[in-house]
């Protein structure tokens, strides 16, 4: 590992549309060369549960019937799911999760299970 920052380091997608695997690889170039080092898992869950709870704050305060507090009032929603994002691709980083496969996974169960059962949910038909 280095012992010194680099001057400069590439942290722009690949490509146009940027992967799972793509963020999960430019997240551990960046934790190991400008962050140093991850931090624990268990700091990290937290970190997730407080930026998660940023995300909801803000959410409801937009869509839901809260008033804006002054200091939520330049929060942006974007960069509040970016940083869920981030945490949760440390976790995925540190417990050998490749994201990628796990969606695809994950997408081709719900599929399966859920191909009609979602067509004939009347509450959802329009």
């Amino acid at each position: 590992m280095p012992t010194t920052k680099p001057d400069s380091l590439d942290l722009s997608p690949r490509s146009d549309d940027i992967t799972l695997r793509a963020v999960q690889s430019i997240t551990d170039e960046w934790i190991r060369t400008v962050g140093v080092r991850y931090f624990s898992e268990l700091t990290n869950l937290a970190q997730l549960t407080e930026e998660v709870g940023e995300l909801a704050r803000l959410i409801s305060r937009t869509y839901g019937e809260q008033s804006f507090k002054e200091s939520d009032k330049n929060r942006d929603l974007g960069e509040e799911m970016a940083d869920v994002l981030w945490v949760l691709v440390c976790l995925a980083n540190q417990t050998g999760v490749d994201l990628s496969q796990e969606f695809q996974k994950r997408l081709e169960k719900k599929t399966a299970r859920d191909k009609n059962r979602h067509l004939e949910n009347p509450k959802l038909r329009t």
